[in-house]
């Protein structure tokens, strides 16, 4: 499985993608997360899915990249290019891979800046090849293995957040997941996009980096747990108690 986010801002965007690969009883890593960096061109892909799809698909639009980069001058242009060669490869190898019983999965987030955009941009491609754009209201998108990091990323998370507190709640998001299967894991990799520079940071966070942030924040949640009033309780537990108390019954 997978953990990849991507996050808009209203500052620029943060992206986080797990590395780890499981294939049957067999675990390795590899990169998910890629940079197309050119000039005014400031774009990054993540995708969760079969690797064989991904790649496929990767190599054809770096390929068209190469070839007509010139044409993507903003980022839905971009966005319809990877689209195109997603559908290249369901063409080339869907039928195959549906005979040998896998599923043609592939989801990508795309993020980034290109020279005729009035601002930084955010989507999710599906395996169909069509796509959503990632706006204000919910600012973040997850592929892969979703349900466990949402909660803190819906409670935590606005448009107007810094981005290294998005980091922050980021790097939490997917601890939550980590923890609560064991088909995400370290390292890590991040990228950080300040709005309206064309420049894209990337970083690798090792296990033994970041590791005591998850053990501090469950330390914290904890304590927190101990602290929540019980006065709600009160009743159900004074049911239970008048069971307890209530003479057996011949």
């Amino acid at each position: 499985m997978t953990y990849c986010l991507g996050i808009k801002l209203e500052s620029g965007l943060v992206a986080i993608a797990d590395t780890r690969l499981t294939s049957g009883t067999e675990v390795s890593s590899n990169k998910k997360l890629s940079v197309h960096q050119l000039e005014h061109h400031s774009m990054f892909i993540m995708t969760s899915g079969l690797r064989s799809v991904r790649d496929k698909a990767i190599a054809y639009f770096r390929e068209a990249i190469e070839e007509s980069d010139a044409t993507f001058d903003k980022m839905y242009k971009a966005v319809n290019a990877l689209g195109r060669q997603v559908r290249r490869v369901a063409e080339e190898d869907l039928r195959s891979l549906q005979q040998s019983g896998l599923s043609f999965n592939l989801h990508a987030i795309i993020g980034g800046q290109l020279e005729k955009d009035d601002e930084h941009k955010l989507f999710l491609l599906y395996p169909e090849g069509n796509w959503v754009e990632v706006g204000q209201g919910s600012p973040f998108i997850i592929i892969g293995n979703s349900g466990y990091g949402k909660p803190l990323l819906y409670r935590s998370l606005v448009y107007d957040t810094p981005m290294s507190e998005a980091l922050k709640i980021g790097l939490l998001s997917f601890d939550s997941t980590r923890v609560s299967c064991n088909d995400v894991d370290y390292p890590i990799d991040t990228v950080l996009y300040k709005k309206n520079t064309y420049q894209m940071v990337e970083h690798r966070f090792e296990k033994e980096d970041v590791d005591y942030i998850g053990k501090q924040w469950g330390a914290l949640l904890k304590n927190a747990v101990q602290k929540l009033p019980v006065d709600w309780m009160i009743p159900a537990f004074e049911k239970l108690e008048a069971i307890n108390e209530a003479p057996l019954q011949n």
